[in-house]
């Protein structure tokens, strides 16, 4: 099972500090008076970043979790002055953020991966069968989601809990199951906070979390390695990665490739397993991606990169995926391949198009 449910965030909790500095601060009146609407702002925007981890963490979705911030931050400032100071700040707006995510996921959907869905595909057999953007898991920059902290322990839980493996096995917890762990186990809240919060009983919080570590222990498989920073056998590894899928040399990625090693193609629910399946599938169904660039990016804590393939139309590259990367063992042991690119280039700040000549792993 993940270290999550049995190491904490160390220095957080409601009264931390979070990205914002001083979050217990009353919002009622400052040193200088009543705040004004820049002020409000400032210190509400302060907490965007780890809110949008903890909404991301709750619903699997990068833009609903962008939406449901947005939500509680407009609720905030609207109600500001009924904001008596008796909390923090910072525990004000998770009240807020986790009422906006309950809500949300009164529909009863669940994101997952390909993975979750079903078995791995035989080559023989595999085809592009796509289902609606609603059914993934979808992968998040790192800066959106994860505050800057001083702690490596800290930073350590952080990563590791907006790992793909960990967020698609979230969403097997009921909704309140999901936030009494994310904020107990990720948060390092304490029972009581996490009732007061929820308006329950500590004895009802820590039973929650008790069956929610028990759901989490079926659910999650193995752990990909540490990817933050990145040791300098994994550096070379990645480097590898990128030569070989570059020069789409399929002999060099299968030395790559942990052996059980899968490729994941969301919004198609097909899914390969074992390296003479991916690189089979890479020079039959996904030929047209020889002569590739990859450019690095961060998400959900690990390795990735931007994928852009020859531009069939003309000179330099076009977007074709976000690659997510899982490293076990030395190995590259998961390839997760976004394919939506006009929703995810965005979202990653990336260019629409490299100039031809472009060099990628840089």
């Amino acid at each position: 099972m993940s270290d999550l449910t049995t190491t904490t965030a160390a220095g957080a909790g409601p009264g931390g500090t979070g990205a914002s500095g001083d979050a217990r601060t009353s919002g009622a009146a400052g040193s200088a008076g009543v705040p004004g609407d820049a002020d409000i702002d400032a210190r509400l925007e302060g907490h965007r970043t780890e809110l949008t981890g903890y909404c991301y963490r709750m619903l699997g979705s990068a833009f609903e979790a962008e939406d449901a911030v947005q939500d509680t931050l407009v609720r905030a400032w609207r109600n500001f002055d009924k904001f008596e100071g008796r909390s923090s700040l910072r525990s004000w707006l998770y009240r807020i953020a986790t009422n906006v995510c309950l809500d949300m996921l009164k529909a009863g959907n669940k994101r997952a991966r390909p993975v979750d869905l079903s078995g791995p595909t035989p080559l023989a057999q595999a085809a592009l069968t796509p289902r609606p953007e609603n059914v993934w898991l979808e992968p998040m920059p790192d800066g959106r989601i994860l505050p800057t902290v001083q702690d490596p322990a800290e930073a350590a839980v952080a990563r590791e809990s907006v790992r793909l493996a960990f967020v698609a096995a979230l969403q097997h917890l009921p909704p309140k199951q999901r936030a009494v762990l994310i904020l107990r186990e990720v948060l390092a809240w304490k029972a009581a906070e996490v009732a007061e919060l929820l308006e329950t009983s500590v004895a009802s919080v820590n039973s929650a979390l008790q069956r929610a570590r028990a759901t989490l222990t079926e659910q999650e498989g193995r752990v990909p390695d540490a990817a933050d920073p990145l040791d300098e056998e994994q550096q070379k590894l990645l480097e590898r990665y990128v030569k070989a899928f570059e020069g789409y040399d399929m002999a060099a990625l299968t030395a790559l490739l942990h052996e059980d090693a899968v490729m994941t193609m969301p919004p198609f629910d097909l899914w390969l397993q074992g390296t003479s399946d991916i690189t089979g599938f890479m020079t039959t169904i996904g030929a047209a991606c020889a002569g590739s660039r990859l450019v690095p990016v961060s998400a959900n804590g690990s390795p990735g990169f931007a994928h852009y393939k020859p531009d069939p139309e003309g000179g330099g590259f076009v977007p074709w995926a976000v690659q997510v990367i899982d490293v076990r063992d030395g190995a590259i042991a998961g390839m997760h391949c976004f394919l939506d690119v006009e929703r995810w280039f965005p979202l990653f700040g990336l260019p629409e198009r490299l100039p031809a000549g472009a060099t990628g792993g840089e």
